[in-house]
């Protein structure tokens, strides 16, 4: 029999599997993986949801209310970090601390037929999966309008993003995670604190030369048409990093399957994101799907803008306001 109804859809996707593999084999790696989709899986039951399917390395699921499922999606993050822990203890795999995980929640009509849902909701939930980073939930606003006030403080607004698929985009936010410092920012460099916050962030690729406030935030680099600022190059993903404002500062966060690289300065170590978040800060330039030291590979060269005592950087091409 078929309903529609108005559901909350959740999708929870596992990265970092093909390390098991490498490291424990092909039957060891699956169980591993298998374990691991169905102790989150637990999540869903625990708050009242229902287990649509599993999906090899992750799982999808509807709720009744935008609440329940939000707070499924924490408890999610809760039992895959368990795991994690686990990973970290004398004699265990590697491979295990490099499990992260990315969740989408979107809000509609649903229709429930022969055990499985369709709808606007479920390709939406299915396509933000593209636009998180490591251990990140997104939402849209649809499900934010329906949590408590509580609940709600715990998101910021990543505004309008382009959705693959669909003609309109979606207003989406993510949910803040506890601040455990920037150790990637400063690893490779000191991250230069202003006097000021800065104001906006210049990226040149080739001839496209833009300057983005913070009003314009979040920005989507990827090959996509759709893409905020679009890289076309074969390696380089649909939707490959994204650049937030939060907190006063700028990050970027990769979202592709070959990674994102980030030299801060002219001559500095490259720092390798792979489902990860750095602040950027001064200049450098940004590798997207390779190291930027190929002069032929797409690198995408960056400088954080303090408009009232900053110079831009020295470039011919064409510079437009985002």
């Amino acid at each position: 029999m078929t309903h529609i109804r108005e559901r909350t859809v959740l999708f929870a996707d596992l990265r970092g599997s093909t390390a098991l593999f490498e490291t424990l084999g092909n039957a060891e790696a699956t169980s591993v993986v298998t374990h691991t989709v169905s102790l989150i899986g637990q999540a869903v039951d625990e708050c009242g949801g229902n287990l649509i399917k599993t999906l090899g390395d992750g799982l999808m699921a509807v709720f009744d209310s935008p609440r329940n499922g939000v707070k499924s999606a924490m408890r999610m993050h809760e039992l895959l970090e368990r795991v994690v822990s686990r990973g970290k203890q004398h004699g265990a795999s590697p491979g295990l601390r490099a499990l992260r995980m990315q969740v989408a929640l979107a809000r509609g009509e649903v229709v429930e037929m022969s055990g499985d849902c369709f709808g606007d909701a479920v390709n939406v939930a299915a396509r933000l999966l593209d636009h998180a980073g490591d251990n990140e939930t997104l939402i849209t606003a649809e499900v934010l309008s329906g949590l408590p006030s509580a609940q709600k403080l715990r998101f910021r607004s990543l505004d309008l993003i382009a959705v693959r698929g669909r003609a309109e985009p979606v207003h989406v936010h993510v949910l803040d995670q506890p601040t455990q410092g920037d150790m990637a920012a400063t690893q490779f460099g000191e991250v230069i604190h202003a006097s000021t916050e800065p104001d906006g962030i210049r990226l040149i690729w080739l001839d496209l030369d833009r300057v983005f406030d913070i009003d314009s935030m979040p920005v989507i680099l990827g090959r996509s048409v759709q893409a905020t600022y679009c890289i076309t190059d074969g390696r380089v993903s649909r939707s490959h990093a994204r650049i937030d404002w939060h907190g006063g500062s700028f990050s970027l966060t990769d979202l592709s399957y070959n990674g994102t690289f980030v030299r801060f300065g002219s001559a500095g170590e490259t720092l390798s994101l792979r489902r990860g978040s750095c602040t950027l800060h001064g200049s450098g330039v940004i590798g997207l799907g390779s190291p930027p030291v190929d002069a032929l590979s797409p690198s995408v060269r960056f400088e954080i803008l303090h408009f009232a005592d900053t110079e831009p950087l020295a470039s011919g091409g064409r510079r437009s306001i985002g």
